[in-house]
């Protein structure tokens, strides 16, 4: 199948991690030049010398979400260099786990920008464009925590879910202008991320990481932790010109592990 996105420029955002590199791995192996992005220089441009070695086309890029001043001079940069942002997908970091209570209103403040807001800034900066030439693509990368809220991680949870608000009202505001807005939430990835939570827990509970692991794979009706190709690819299609006419959805990657409808 082709995806129809050879020569479009993707931005991902946290391409330095497990989930965006993966995204970013997807969309070069359809053609697209993806720019990485990451509070890491390092992992991003990592990322990006994996790419451009098996021929993609790869841009690595140091981003800090927190800082709003440094959305303008790096999609000023792009522009200059590759030209506009015609796939955007924002991917942020995970806050540190914890309860939702109890937590320090400057933690809140500062999660907020870096989850939330900074996700609304960058989509308003690339919208005008993509309005102009009537296609545009806006993947949002989420967690199962805004369909079952995950034990300790309280930030995450409340945060997360306001921008699947978000990207359904924008569905709506841009569709006639050729234009998708979509939430994507993995379950269970085989990340550094899960590796960390899992171990996380197994402190918190005084067990073992294996027994974690093991209680997490039982509540997966796959019986395996998810691949992180499989997630980019996901995204890699929601990217493209065969998936115009899905938009204000939203989709899990999961192996059937969010219990709900």
């Amino acid at each position: 199948m082709d995806f129809g996105i050879t020569g479009k420029v993707a931005l991902v955002l946290g391409a330095g991690g497990g989930l965006g590199g993966a995204i970013a791995r997807s969309l070069a192996a359809e053609g697209v030049k993806v720019v990485l992005a990451d509070i890491d220089p390092k992992a991003a441009e990592a990322n990006a010398e994996a790419l451009r070695a098996t021929g993609g086309q790869a841009m690595s890029m140091a981003w800090d979400l927190g800082d709003a001043g440094a959305i303008e001079p790096n999609i000023a940069r792009i522009e200059a260099e590759w030209g506009p942002v015609e796939i955007l997908v924002n991917n942020t970091g995970g806050p540190r786990p914890g309860t939702v209570s109890g937590q320090d209103p400057a933690l809140w403040r500062a999660s907020f920008e870096s989850m939330v807001l900074s996700v609304i800034a960058i989509t308003d900066r690339v919208l005008p464009g993509m309005k102009a030439r009537k296609w545009g693509r806006i993947i949002t990368s989420t967690s199962s925590g805004v369909i079952a809220p995950i034990p300790n991680l309280g930030l995450s949870n409340a945060l997360r879910i306001a921008l699947v608000g978000w990207s359904k009202t924008l569905a709506r505001e841009v569709g006639a202008d050729g234009i998708t807005a979509n939430i994507v939430l993995p379950g269970r990835i085989a990340t550094p991320r899960i590796s960390f939570l899992d171990e996380q827990k197994a402190q918190r509970e005084g067990r073992s990481v294996a027994e974690v692991q093991a209680e997490s794979l039982a509540a997966i009706p796959a019986g395996r932790y998810g691949d992180p190709s499989e997630y980019g690819d996901m995204v890699a299609f929601l990217a493209s010109a065969r998936a115009g006419y899905i938009t204000g959805s939203t989709i899990r990657v999961d192996g059937g592990y969010v219990p709900s409808i």
